[in-house]
């Protein structure tokens, strides 16, 4: 009993709740009540007394936190000069696109994830900015005048221009426990909404995969291995950096050859078959009567052709990801989420297998993008040609 007191007081102890009040208004892209804080204060710690949180977001603004009209709180964040500051309202142009049973939603998943039903998830299959940092409105923007930032432009070999990609070995210790926050706090928004027996299906890599996996776990849901796509990408096999003469026979990382989804699973209710009966949920489809679901699928890179159609940093071919998404409803029913839409690649692929799909993204770029993009998608052949 004393060591459980220990615990909890240990837990919660002020610099713990003030630093978990800066994580949650920091992953929010809007000011949040009062009330909103608390919860996700607590899904982030655990039980923690409203005094406590009331008292640190008076103690602490305006020196930490913005006071954003009666009873809102925001991150208190340096003064803007020189360029105007366009209104939030102007970014809001339009809140959906439907095509066929695809829905997208323009809107941060946090907000919209919270404010869905209980029980009314089947499955979530998505690939998220695992790597915080790159998906900021800065990098994104030196991203897409081609200067690069933190996204590590890679040569073009053979006429063939690579795809950029991520710098994940530069993230600070700091990044990595935003990671591992965001990801916690995604999860236990989420597993409510979950029918029981729902699979959620997480892209990562090799470097984050185990940050990843542990905040799933963390948030109460069941480990169930991982699928690799297996596929040559550009990241690793590099020689030392400015000493690749001296060094030739050396790769600093390995070469990556394959990709981990994560797979967990919200606990389901008595026996498999019991749950797939009430729920629908529970396991995986079959891609015939006598050939298991397996967890290697072999993988291309992704086409040419859908880069043009869907020109994303981290797009995943059609061909794969029709593959799982199939296998991600057991029964052939229910509704599948991608959280982190992106270019709409999901969605497209949930729609050529004839599942109803659900999707959000908040970057106005990435949404508008993809609403071009679902359609076509959808027509490629099975291979991703057309």
């Amino acid at each position: 009993m004393v060591f459980g007191m220990m615990d909890q007081q240990t837990r919660n102890a002020p610099g713990r709740v003030r630093d978990a009040i800066l994580q949650v208004l920091s992953l929010s892209p809007r000011p949040l009540a009062v009330r909103e804080i608390e919860a996700r204060v607590c899904q982030l710690i655990g039980a923690t007394p409203t005094s406590s949180i009331r008292s640190y977001l008076r103690l602490n603004a305006p020196s930490l936190f913005a006071r954003e009209g009666r009873g809102r709180y925001a991150v208190q964040r340096p003064p803007v000069t020189g360029t105007k500051k366009e209104s939030s309202v102007k970014q809001q142009w339009r809140e959906a696109f439907y095509f066929g049973k695809a829905t997208l939603f323009h809107a941060d998943c946090f907000d919209w994830i919270a404010r869905q039903k209980d029980n009314g998830i089947h499955a979530v299959v998505t690939d998220p900015p695992y790597g915080l940092y790159e998906y900021t409105a800065e990098q994104q923007a030196k991203l897409r005048s081609g200067k690069g930032g933190v996204w590590r432009i890679p040569p073009s070999f053979d006429g063939h221009v690579r795809s950029p990609l991520p710098r994940f070995t530069t993230l600070t210790p700091e990044q990595l426990e935003s990671v591992r926050t965001f990801f916690l706090m995604w999860a236990r928004i989420l597993t409510p909404k979950l029918v029981p027996g729902a699979h959620v299906v997480v892209a990562s890599n090799p470097l984050l995969s185990y940050i990843v996996s542990g905040s799933l776990a963390d948030a109460g849901l069941e480990r169930r291995g991982e699928i690799i796509r297996l596929t040559m990408t550009m990241r690793g096999g590099d020689r030392p950096k400015s000493a690749q003469d001296e060094f030739p026979e050396i790769s600093v990382m390995p070469r990556s050859m394959w990709e981990p989804w994560v797979v967990y699973r919200k606990p389901i209710e008595g026996r498999v078959q019991d749950n797939l009966r009430k729920w629908g949920t529970g396991g995986f489809r079959r891609p015939a009567r006598d050939k298991p679901f397996g967890d290697i699928i072999s993988s291309a890179p992704t086409r040419a052709n859908e880069r043009r159609l869907a020109p994303h940093p981290s797009l995943k071919p059609q061909a794969f990801l029709r593959q799982l998404v199939r296998a991600v409803l057991p029964l052939g029913g229910g509704v599948v989420l991608d959280p982190f839409a992106g270019a709409g690649s999901t969605l497209a692929a949930a729609e050529a297998v004839g599942y109803e799909s659900l999707g959000v993204e908040k970057d106005e770029c990435f949404f508008d993008m993809a609403c071009k993009a679902i359609p076509k998608l959808v027509q490629l052949a099975p291979d991703g040609n057309r």
